[in-house]
């Protein structure tokens, strides 16, 4: 089983809770014929992809390395400028290594305030009466679980498609939670939260569940 990561969402929407547990590092390098069939955008702390796709690089993939020396904001390691490497002709055949970035808190915190809504129109456009709203969001590539308790917060995981029992972690994470955090003197409600008894007891319990599945929990 592999969980890629869990998020705690408080009764209003806000993201109070964040782990990414074991999310895979996507690189893809290609040497590529001059000019660049790809657009990039030039910033001073990092060149992406703006537009075009091919062969696993997508739209705002970073660029990391060039020709095997990494990439330190827009220039490489020895200072040189990347821009005008790769504006050069002379460069070519010029290898280009591209890396998905990983999301930032900012917006880690507003995808949590998006599906907060989400959550809310789900239930509304339920034909059953007190429906509990999103439980399970399938893509091609992960599920998220969903689970709400009485006081409205949400417990979500990210994880690998058809795996069974995500819900009994669930369940098991809220009992960290009301055990770690809730019975903590210093925590106060709906704000983010720091409690270093909580982030171990959650990381022992999702290395248990990776290696030997729900049952062993």
């Amino acid at each position: 089983m592999v969980i890629y990561g869990v998020y705690i969402v408080n009764k209003s929407g806000g993201l109070i809770f964040n782990l990414d547990h074991n999310l895979p590092k996507i690189e893809t390098e290609k040497t590529f014929s001059y000019p660049l069939d790809i657009n990039l955008e030039y910033e001073p702390k990092r060149i992406s992809v703006a537009f075009g796709q091919r062969d696993g690089i997508n739209v705002g993939h970073h660029l990391v390395g060039v020709n095997g020396i990494q990439v330190n904001g827009a220039v490489l390691e020895d200072g040189r400028d990347v821009r005008e490497i790769i504006e050069s002709k002379d460069s070519y055949p010029l290898s280009l290594k591209f890396s998905r970035p990983k999301m930032t808190t900012n917006e880690k915190i507003f995808l949590a305030s998006m599906f907060y809504p989400l959550f809310a129109i789900a239930s509304q456009l339920s034909p059953e009466p007190k429906s509990s709203g999103i439980e399970v969001l399938e893509a091609d590539t992960f599920r998220l679980h969903c689970f709400q308790t009485l006081t409205g917060v949400k417990f979500m995981i990210f994880a690998e498609n058809s795996q069974p029992g995500i819900d009994v972690l669930l369940r098991r994470i809220y009992e960290l939670y009301a055990d770690y955090v809730l019975k903590n003197p210093f925590y106060s409600l709906e704000m983010p939260i720091r409690c270093e008894l909580f982030d171990t007891n959650l990381q022992t319990l999702l290395d248990q569940v990776e290696k030997g599945g729900v049952g062993s929990i």
